[in-house]
């Protein structure tokens, strides 16, 4: 796939580049960061530079990982990251990080809201799912503020570290966002209230 750019009112969500290696560095030291996504702990200027120059343009190329860099629409230094991994057909998992500096003003919420209209409209998904280790208020807050719905925990679901942990899951369906799907859906019927003689 060709990486696009998108935009938003505010931000500008566009491929990464080898540019970008220094301030990936930097942001990704914050143990916010470390703590509660997949970047390596320690976080090198070698991984830093790995992630732009390779895991970023391959992940387009393959259509597996489509991260963006995110920066504000008026100029100014990268202050996100978002992407979509290739879960099946039709079904991509969002995952995003904010620079500890641009938190609490809504541009993660922003971002997350775009790169899903994108991916119902542009690239035919049916599906987008959320997933966060359980005790990641921040993340999840986001993802309910962006529509997802919560459908409960995985157990062992995120690998973090070197150890499993659990996760809760969310998703978001093109219908939640009042868009047409590339797929019929038919919901699960809604089961019926037990009777007295039961």
């Amino acid at each position: 796939m060709e990486p696009i750019t998108l935009t938003t009112a505010r931000l500008r969500l566009r491929p990464f580049t080898p540019d970008d290696a220094d301030l990936v560095y930097e942001i990704c030291q914050d143990p916010e960061i470390q703590r509660w996504t997949a970047v390596p702990t320690p976080y090198t200027r070698e991984d830093a530079e790995f992630f732009v120059t390779r895991i970023a343009p391959d992940g387009w190329r393959q259509d597996g990982q489509l991260p963006f860099a995110v920066e504000p629409l008026a100029g100014g230094p990268l202050i996100a990251a978002v992407g979509l991994h290739a879960c099946g057909p039709g079904v991509r998992e969002i995952g995003y990080w904010t620079a500890a500096g641009h938190r609490g003003r809504g541009y993660t919420t922003e971002v997350v809201g775009a790169l899903a209209h994108w991916a119902f409209t542009g690239l035919g998904v049916h599906r987008l799912v959320w997933r966060a280790e359980v005790g990641n208020a921040p993340s999840r807050a986001v993802a309910e503020r962006a529509g997802f719905t919560i459908e409960g925990v995985e157990r062992a679901g995120i690998v973090n570290n070197g150890t499993a942990r659990d996760c809760w899951l969310g998703s978001l369906l093109p219908s939640d966002l009042g868009l047409p799907s590339s797929l019929p859906y038919l919901p699960a019927p809604i089961p019926s209230e037990p009777s007295a003689a039961s």
